[in-house]
């Protein structure tokens, strides 16, 4: 059961998923361009072995865990929000539990 959200909330739910999606743009601009750099200079310094890989896959794994977050577990009913409804009515259950 979903309770229907404001116009405030609704903005302010847009806003903080297009940050979200934002920030991940920009950490994946960063890793292409880091990236790129240190597989040309290991190339470069080291000739063909490529130390530039263990960064390029550890890093990757990193962006693809953060676009995961950003895009899959981020949406309109997903675990995410079933799993802060459920945080919502345990707190509030306790709370009236209090005197």
């Amino acid at each position: 059961m979903s309770q229907r959200l404001s116009t405030e909330e609704i903005e302010a739910l847009a806003r903080k998923r297009a940050g979200a999606k934002l920030g991940w743009y920009a950490h994946a601009a960063v890793y292409a361009c880091v990236n790129l750099f240190l597989l040309a200079r290991s190339d470069l310094a080291f000739g063909t072995r490529p130390y530039g890989l263990a960064p390029l896959l550890g890093w990757g794994i990193g962006l693809a865990l953060h676009g995961i977050s950003v895009f899959v577990l981020a949406r309109g009913s997903s675990l995410r929000e079933r799993m802060v409804q459920r945080e919502r009515e345990r707190l509030q259950r306790e709370q009236d539990r209090q005197p």
